[in-house]
This record gives structure tokens, sequence and C-alpha cells, in this order.
């Protein structure tokens, strides 16, 4: 162990302005103790709050990436040229050459209406996905005001003093004040594929090449093992990190597979709606028309028919429904993990802290000839935890002894605990199953004390109490007692000590020739929640598996508690090596419970379920469990108990680390693309009415339904109904009591496209309709346009509504659980009335005013036109309607 000198040899902070001169260049080359100084800082408490604020605006930012930034600028200018835009353009200036001025104000007056609404709603997506970066932007902890506390990585300022663990990206360049058996794996930076040895204690030449400073600790890095102390030194660019790379500007965000699906559907779509475009004016052209009035009338179709806006509508969905998320604990780091959490079958997940509370408390000692407080003692002194304003923080396991020898007073250094100084410590490894600390004594020997999995420790011990050899009986007693303790739902943790002349320079010199001291049990009490998760999960068709490091007692023992078949099948990690992948694959398929797994393991399970054809989501807090996670379908990282090196190869992090977050996120997963689809068959479903109702009044010989300026306010509200109801809809009624979708299906399916087509029909029927009534009744054109258009309104409106649920009636969802569809229900109404009343609004839209019974039809026809889409829902069992997607058949 090393450690800085006496903290109240240092100035008080702030009394020291930080010297960002050549002297922290050769911040190696001087001791941590002058690093200190130099920086004006404290090592115990760390900066003050005020001091840290005026060191940030002073230095500037710990970042190496400038964010790209979303401005409602930067997107009205990219909407503004978009060819959907410059089409109205087009008709503006063709309207302002052919037709009247008042018609060329009115379209250029609408024309700008419709680019604030799309720019409005791409912005607010753009927005929200940026926003989510920063929701799961790094955090570092940080000492401030003589308190820990976790800050963002870029407040981070030259002074601060920050601790090190296992599993830590090093936020900044930092001068090591404190080490405990650190190795730092700094291949991000030097290459060099082998964890660095770090020692505070070292002051090195100047030229000491930049691999070999082994007192300091970079940006960028991972701690490999061990802990430690450390003051920053440099930020941002001035860091070894800065300097390589320059400042690059962040990466604009991947397409999604359904966004890019949504981009290729469009341009696809977006071809057979330039051929109606150019087909339907052309028989009018032929069948007598003015050719004038057709073209203006092609080019404004195109600009209604052409499906510009899907794009926006899925980024919208997925953005939203991330955000949501968020909101509820589970951060979404990559919008393909909202995507993909609808699809997930499997979910593979840790016991400790994700099933249970993650408060462990020592309930049992069961000391092997020593006393029981003995064994507290010696368990306590074995820990790799900190100590920061009288609160224990690290291993909750490690934080239970201290805990519980605090209560007795048998703490390390105090008279009834272990006494001397911490001369090395072997962190736990999940190979090793174990942890060791070496402890010096008065007589000049050491004492060395390991703790870790029962049967770990007792294949390397060789004696017991009163030191009397370990015989093949006492073996199979002290399994069977820890079997016993374990099968009481305890975590059982053994303990051995060592007594040795000299301090053992690697672990396997050290875990050896051990006398076992006893087993120590802790509870860890299931979350009251998780019961109901589980039954959730497996209502939803989702398979979940217990994948743990613990004891496979007491795996048995949680699994019974909450639900989780604990009497099926159970397999070890001794178990899994000794099965090769194609009965590692048969196993998986009828086993739930996996105990005293290692991260290897974990990674064949999830290919081995992948093989089967599941989509698999897997738990995981570690170092070691990054490459199962990122080869997951969906990886989750424990926020609170996480490591930085987990949450960077993670999809989606629990801030609770609480199972129960997971089956919420799958819900909004299933939500969101729910959503979607009612979002493209709606959007899909009008641009079809539109493009049916038009051509069959060409057909029959009879002028466009529509005049242009007509179809660019039906295309306006028709946006904003497509881009916002569907967005906001939250999850019906039966989101999470039906198998989980394939993903292998096809998004425009056979079910989508004879919803969309069902749903183009009836408005076909309503508008279509009243049109060519009205026609062939001998009203004038302009009455039987009026009453298209005024049936259009009402009927986009209508199927808005009953397209909102797909298999739940109106009744079952709630009328006003979508709070912006009944609000823009009331401003459509209001904006006809003012329309249709204000005779300067009406003729520019080239209206005319109709009777009672005429707007009794066009009010009336539509809404019973769509209406049978809903009695559907009442009268047709969910699983056979036209209107659900597909399922999985897994």
């Amino acid at each position: 162990m090393s450690a800085p000198g006496d903290p109240r040899s240092h100035p008080a902070v702030g009394d020291a302005e930080p010297a960002p001169g050549p002297g922290l260049d050769r911040a190696h080359a001087t001791t941590a103790d002058a690093a200190v100084t130099e920086l004006g800082t404290d090592p115990v408490r760390g900066l003050t709050g005020s001091d840290a604020a005026s060191r940030l605006a002073t230095t500037g930012p710990n970042r190496f990436r400038t964010p790209r930034q979303v401005t409602f600028r930067s997107v009205l200018a990219g909407e503004i040229t978009e060819p959907m835009m410059l089409l109205l353009l087009a008709v503006a200036v063709l309207y302002s050459v052919w037709g009247r001025l008042e018609d060329t104000i009115a379209i250029v007056v609408i024309i700008s209406a419709v680019v604030l609404v799309e720019v409005f709603a791409e912005y607010r997506a753009k927005t929200v996905i940026a926003a989510l970066g920063t929701l799961t932007a790094p955090t570092a902890p940080v000492l401030r005001d003589g308190r820990l506390e976790q800050v963002p990585t870029e407040e981070l300022v030259p002074g601060d003093v920050v601790p090190l663990r296992a599993g830590a990206r090093v936020p900044a360049d930092v001068r090591l004040v404190g080490t405990w058996g650190l190795r730092v794996d700094e291949s991000a930076l030097t290459g060099e594929s082998v964890a660095l040895d770090k020692d505070a204690d070292d002051v090195l030449p100047d030229e000491t090449p930049l691999a070999e400073r082994r007192n300091l600790a970079f940006a960028g890095t991972t701690v490999a093992a061990g802990r430690a102390r450390g003051v920053v030194v440099a930020t941002g660019m001035a860091t070894e990190l800065g300097r390589i790379t320059g400042l690059v500007l962040e990466a604009k965000p991947p397409r999604t597979a359904l966004q890019q699906a949504m981009r290729d559907l469009s341009r696809g779509l977006a071809m057979v709606a330039i051929a109606f475009s150019v087909l339907v004016p052309l028989i009018g052209v032929l069948g007598g028309l003015p050719w004038r009035e057709m073209v203006l009338t092609g080019l404004t179709m195109a600009f209604a028919t052409i499906p510009e806006e899907l794009p926006i509508i899925i980024s919208l969905v997925l953005g939203l429904g991330a955000y949501r998320l968020s909101r509820r604990n589970g951060l979404v780091r990559r919008l393909r993990a909202a995507e993909a959490l609808g699809t997930v079958t499997v979910i593979a997940t840790d016991k400790t802290g994700t099933l249970t509370e993650n408060r462990m408390t020592v309930t049992s000692l069961a000391a092997d000839v020593i006393p029981d407080e003995r064994l507290l003692a010696l368990g306590a002194a074995c820990h790799d935890a900190t100590a920061e304003g009288g609160q224990f923080s690290g291993d909750p396991t490690d934080v239970a002894f201290l805990q519980a020898a605090r209560e007795q007073d048998l703490l390390p250094g105090t008279p009834g605990g272990v006494a001397g100084d911490v001369v090395t410590r072997f962190a736990f490894d999940a190979h090793r199953e174990s942890m060791t600390v070496v402890h010096g004594r008065d007589d000049g020997r050491f004492l060395l004390i390991s703790k870790g999995a029962p049967e770990a420790l007792l294949d390397r011990c060789t004696a017991r109490g009163g030191y009397r050899s370990l015989t093949a009986h006492d073996r199979a007693e002290l399994h069977e007692r820890a079997e016993r303790m374990a099968g009481e739902g305890l975590r059982v943790i053994a303990v051995a000590t060592r007594v040795l002349a000299a301090v053992p320079g690697v672990v396997q010199d050290a875990e050896t020739n051990l006398t076992f001291a006893g087993l120590v049990g802790l509870a860890d009490p299931p979350r009251p929640e998780v019961p109901v998760a589980m039954a959730a999960a497996r209502r939803a068709g989702i398979r979940v598996l217990m994948v743990t490091g613990d004891h496979p007692a007491c795996a048995r023992a949680i699994a019974g508690q909450i639900g989780l078949d604990g009497d099926g099948p159970l397999l070890t990690g001794p178990d899994l090596d000794r099965l090769d992948d194609d009965a590692l694959t048969d196993a998986v398929a009828r086993t739930s419970l996996f105990a005293r797994v290692t991260p290897e393991h974990k990674i064949r399970l999830v290919e081995a379920l992948q093989g089967l054809g599941e989509v698999v989501a897997v738990t995981g807090d570690g170092i070691n469990d990054a490459p199962a996670l990122a080869r997951a379908d969906v990886g989750i990282a424990m926020g609170a108990s996480g490591t930085d090196v987990a949450r960077d190869s993670a999809d989606l992090v629990l801030a609770d680390d609480n199972f129960a977050t997971i089956t919420r996120a799958l819900r909004e997963g299933r939500t969101l693309y729910d959503n979607l689809r009612k979002g493209v068959k709606y959007y899909l479903a009008c641009k079809a009415g539109l493009v049916a109702t038009t051509a069959v009044g060409v057909l029959v010989g009879l002028p466009i339904p529509f005049a242009p300026i007509q179809i660019v306010v039906m295309e306006m509200f028709m946006d904003i109904a497509g881009s916002a109801t569907f967005a906001a809809e939250p999850a019906e009624r039966d989101t999470m009591n039906r198998p989980p979708r394939d993903p292998r299906h096809r998004f425009l399916d056979r079910s989508l496209v004879r919803s969309l087509v069902a749903g183009g029909m009836s408005l076909l029927v309503a508008v279509g309709g009243i049109y060519l009534v009205a026609s062939w009744s001998g009203e004038t054109t302009g009455t039987a346009q009026t009453l298209a258009f005024l049936a259009w309104m009402v009927g986009y409106l209508a199927l808005a509504w009953v397209m909102r649920s797909e298999r739940t009636p109106l009744a079952g969802i709630g009328l006003l659980s979508n709070r912006f569809l009944p609000a823009w229900t009331v401003v459509t109404a209001v904006s006809i009335a003012v329309i249709m009343f204000v005779p300067f609004l009406r003729d520019a839209l080239r209206l005319t005013p109709i009777s009672a019974a005429q707007w009794a039809v066009v009010v009336a026809l539509p809404i019973v036109a769509v209406g049978w889409i809903e009695v559907a829902k009442w009268v047709r069992p969910a699983q056979t309607t036209a209107f659900s997607p597909q399922m999985s058949s897994r």
C-alpha cells in the first residue's frame, strides 16, 4: 500500500491556483505530496464546490469530442432544401404565373406552415435522441467538500481527487497518491496489451517514456485490478489522449435497422407515388381537363403522396419511447436497443443486486474452532472497500462484513480487530472466486487472509482450526455445512488464513496451504417487485434464466422465492465445462438455473441460446461481463453497481439495478414498435385514400376532387396527426400478454398492408362517395370539392382515432389516454369552422358554403365509414383480426 503524507501539511483548498505550466507536465518526476501541493488541493477532502466551478470556467470541459449540436436553424435549413419543399415552391411559382395572386399568397403561407410543422417534428425527434446521450453521459466519482459524489466526467478539473477501482475508466490524467494492487490497461493509449502495475510512491526521471510512468494513470485507460486514489493533473485536450487524438466532432449516430428500413421503404413508395402523380393528371388531360390545372395537381399530389415523413415518424417514436424509458430508470445508450427490446425472447439475468436487493447483511457465523468474533474480524480485514464520510463503499459483501464488524468494534486496527497495515492485496477474480489481503504483524511476519466461495477456498486449505490437517472427511463435512447454509437462501463465504515469513509476489503463492477459519452466511433478500415482474415476463412469452456466480443451493432458494422453478434442473460452471457445444445447446433449452458460472460461461450460454433462434438480453456489471454484453442482442448493464467497462459495452443501463426495470423496458420496446406500426399504417392509409379518391374522380371523367391548395392543407393536418399522435400513444392492454414478435418478419407484412388498404379504402368510400354523389346530383364543382375536402378532414381524424389501437377497443384504452389526439381533434374542428365561416379563408381555399344537411353528411358518413375498424376489435378475436402484427412462432 502507498499513500500521501499527512494531509495537514498541505495548504488549504483554494489557497493556491492550479499551475498549468511546465510543473504539471513533469508530475511523474515529483512526489505525490508535491503534486498535491502544486495543484492547491486536499487529498482527503478534495476541492470545494466553488473552487471546482471556478477552475472549470478557466480550463473548460474535460472532453475530447465536440458535441454535435441540434439547432432549429440547422433542421430548418435541411428541411427547406428537401425535394418535397422544392416541389411546393414550384407549385407556388406556377400558381403565380397561371393563377390568381391570392392563390399564390395562400400557397406560400401554407407552405410556410407545412415547413414549420415538419421542422418542429424533426427537431423534436433529434433533440430527444440527443438528450439520451446526455442521460447516459459518463460520470466519475470525485471528492468535493469532503464528500464522495458522482459528477459528469466533463466537469472534472485539475486538482480534483478521484478514487479508481477495477473496471473504471480513468476520466482524466491523474497523479496517483495512493495505490493498492493497482494495474491499468493502457492499450488504448500506448498499444501495450499487458496491464501495467502502478505505484504512487515512485518518483521517476523527467525523460521517462509515457508507457513507463508507473505513478500516473491516463485518461481513456481502464483499471484492470486493484484500487487507487489520484489527483487530476490534466483534463480535456491537455491530457495525453487529447494531445494524441486532437479534438474531433462527435460522430453522427448511425441509423438503426428500422430507420434504414423506413428510409428504404419511403424511397420505394415514393416511386409508386410519383407514378400516380404523373398518371392521374395525364388521364385528366386526356379526358379534356385543363392541362395547366393538371400540372399543378400532379405536382401537389406528388408532395402530398410521397411518404417523406416516414423517417421522421420512426425517429420520433424511437426517440420518445427511449426517453420515456429513461424516466423509469432504463437508460438507452443505443437506439437499436430500443428496437430490439420488443423482440427479446430470453433474459439471462444475474442474481445479486438484480433479482435481490443487494443489501447484504451478516446473519450467520460458523467459526471453525476460533471464536465467532475472530472469524468476523478476519473477514472484515479482507476487503477492497473504501470509507468516505463514515460510510463504506465497494463490493456489497465487503461492506456487509465491515458494517457487522463495526457494530461489534471489530474493524481492522481496533483492539478487537486485525492489527497491522495492509501490505498487499490480490483483488477478487471470477476464476479464482476469492480475494486475499496480507497484513503486517508486530513480530515481523505477515498474516494472510483469504475469503471467497467455499468450494474454491476449501480446495486450497490443508489445515483447519488448531492447525490440524484437513482430511477428506473434514472437507466433506464442511462442504455439507456450506450446502445447508446456502439452502437457507444465504450467500456463503469461506474465510481462511496463513502466517507467512515473507510477502508473496503472486497470487498462486499466496492462496495455497491455507488454514480454514470458518463460514459466514449473508442474507440478500429478493426484491419485493421481482415475483410480479417474473410473472409478467412469463405472460409475455419471455423465458428468464438465472445466471449467477453464487452457490447452487443459494440460487435454488432465491429462485423458489421469486417463482423461477427452484426445483428444476440446475447446471454449474464445471458442468458447462464438460459439455460440448451441441450438448450445451440441448441443455440450455431445458435449464433455467446456472450457478458458479464465470463470464466465459455466460458467453457460451448466450451463443447457445442464439443458436436456437432466441433473441437474448443479458445483464452484467463487471469487466469480464463486457464480452457477453456485447455479444447479446441486448446488453443490459447495472448503473448503480456496474463498472464503466460494462456500461460502455451495454445497450441499456439500469439506473436502479432492478429486474422490474427490465420488464418495463421490454414493455416499452413492444409499445414503441406497436406505435411505429400504427403510425406508418395510418400515414400510408391516408396517402392511399388520397390517391384512390383523386384517381376515381378522374377515371369517371369528373374534375379533380381537390384543388391543389386544398391538398396542401390536407397534407399539413395529416402530417401533424401522423407524426405526433402515435408517438404519444400508451401501451395497449395486451402488450405483455402476447409472444414477442419475430425480428425476421418484414415490417411491411401482409397484416399491415391489409390494414392500411382497409383504412385507405374506408376513406375512399366516404370521401369519394360523397364527391361522386354530389357531382352526379348536379352540385357545382366548387360545392363537390368543398364536400370532399370537409369529408376528408373529418375522415382523416376519425381514422387516427380508430387506428390508435390494433387490438384493444378505444373504451379499453381510454379516450383521453393519448393527450395529443383529443387536443388535435379540437384544433381541427376549430380550424374547419374558421375556414368555412371566414369568407376570406374560405375563398382562398376554393371552398363554398354548404347546407346544414350537407354538414351532417360530411361529419357523419366518414365516421361511419371508418367505424367498422373499431367494431372489428369487439367482434373478432385479437389473434384473427387483420390488425394484429405477426408474432414470433418460437
